[in-house]
């Protein structure tokens, strides 16, 4: 692609050749017609300076010497040297004096016929093998006749060159306007040049913003988007690089708890002591899986993406299908979920797919696992006219007033039999999402009351 100096001077030259084109057709024709105008008023004013001459009070006798005086200098300025004669383009330009039908004078460029036979005034003719512009003048009270005229040939080629000259300075200054068009426009881009270069030499790794001032409002736009671009992708390095941290640091410890079952298993020679060890490896690869499943849950929720589209979701139907899908967990514990909603009330809400699904398998999950055996999980779903209400109490030992806060907090664990310290930050961030809430507070029968608010103008 070519360069937008190029561009933007092939584009101004082409507006600028084609304005200046018309401009110098116009005013050619303008230029040829005023010239035109001016040769006619020369005829004219010629031919009354002959009648002026002519119509001298002269007595007869030297009248008649004075037209044969003038007929003689005609003649003598055809017949003289060359490079005695006048104008080059004297010889082009004729007059006549008729007196009747008889020839009295004319110059010696002009025919012996009647340069035109028309009428008075502005006329064309061809004579002789060429074509004469021609001014017939009567003369008052008498039979003469005056006749100025030039060739037509001689005129245009004197109208073009005139015409032509006042073009000139246009044909001569459009290079020059050309050059100074390219310095102009170079200096124009400049910023940009130097922002590219900028941008060329900055090393892959930073990403700080651009500093380059100063900028016009154009580009200014431009750098503003380019470090909001920069701000981003920094974020999410920063959220990668914690990521990958956090990851290594929560998972080394369940790698060694694995592989320590796993040599358990091989050294064990009990049939007994090796199920035993199985089982514990069993175990730890299904809370191993439950981590990783909840750090990439976490992941997702930290990037800074837009919103996605968020069709309506029947929520307790979500409720219903996550609840069962943690009734064996709870059935394995001898513990019992009780649901609470009202199937008339009407539970649609623009949320992402799975939202629901998440906060049950969290804070329900939570819920069954620091409730003891045969203990009561009660989940509520309340609708008001604002919002959502998700609540789940359990009966476990709750959580201290000046920890609440804190177990919100990513890989922050409240007691020694915690999980990960995970499922109460992602339920806590996709709320955030969903411009929603969480809030922990001591059950009314004991326990961990975790409430999350759902607004219905999502």
């Amino acid at each position: 692609m070519s360069s937008i100096r190029r561009r933007t001077l092939g584009l101004v030259l082409l507006v600028f050749g084609v304005s200046m084109l018309i401009i110098g057709l116009v005013s050619y024709r303008y230029a040829a017609h005023e010239i035109e105008e001016l040769y006619d008023a020369n005829l004219a004013q010629n031919a009354r300076l002959l009648e002026g001459l002519i119509q001298a009070p002269l007595p007869p006798d030297q009248r008649a010497a004075l037209l044969a005086s003038l007929e003689d200098a005609l003649l003598r300025a055809e017949q003289s040297d060359k490079r005695l004669a006048g104008h080059r383009y004297e010889s082009k330009l004729a007059f006549q004096l008729w007196e009747a039908e008889r020839l009295v004078l004319r110059s010696a460029s002009a025919p012996s016929a009647p340069l035109t036979t028309g009428p008075p005034g502005y006329t064309t003719d061809r004579v002789a093998g060429h074509e004469w512009r021609v001014y017939v003048l009567d003369m008052a009270e008498s039979s003469r006749r005056v006749m100025v005229a030039e060739r037509s040939d001689v005129r245009g080629e004197l109208i073009r060159a005139v015409a032509l000259r006042t073009l000139l300075p246009d044909l001569i200054g459009l290079p020059l306007l050309m050059l100074l068009l390219w310095w102009a426009t170079g200096q124009g881009l400049r910023p940009l040049s130097r922002l590219a270069a900028a941008i060329r030499r900055r090393d892959p790794h930073n990403l700080q913003p651009l500093t380059l001032h100063p900028l016009p409002r154009e580009l200014a736009t431009i750098v503003g988007a380019l470090n909001r671009l920069l701000e981003r992708l920094r974020n999410l390095r920063v959220r990668e690089k914690r990521f990958i941290a956090d990851a290594a640091h929560e998972l080394r410890t369940p790698l060694a708890v694995l592989d320590l079952h796993a040599q358990n298993a091989l050294a064990a020679e009990d049939p007994g002591d090796r199920r035993e060890a199985l089982e514990e490896l069993r175990a730890g690869v299904a809370r191993t899986t439950r981590l990783v499943s909840q750090l990439l849950t976490l992941a997702r929720l930290d990037p800074d993406e837009a919103t996605p589209v968020r069709p309506p979701q029947d929520l307790l139907l979500e409720l219903r299908e996550a609840l069962a899908e943690l009734a064996p967990l709870a059935t394995e514990r001898d513990q019992a979920l009780d649901l609470h909603a009202d199937e008339a009330a009407d539970w649609r809400l623009p949320t992402e797919p799975g939202t629901l699904g998440t906060l049950v398998q969290n804070l329900v999950g939570n819920a069954l696992r620091h409730s003891p055996p045969s203990g009561l999980v009660t989940v509520s779903l309340i609708d008001e006219p604002e919002r959502l209400i998700l609540r789940v109490d359990d009966q476990g030992p709750g959580i201290p007033a000046e920890e609440r806060e804190r177990v919100l907090k990513r890989f922050h664990r409240a007691g020694p039999g915690a999980g990960s310290g995970l499922g109460l930050s992602i339920a806590e961030r996709l709320l955030a999402r969903h411009g929603g809430t969480l809030n922990l507070d001591e059950a009314p029968g004991g326990g961990l009351r975790a409430t999350a608010t759902l607004p219905r103008n999502t």
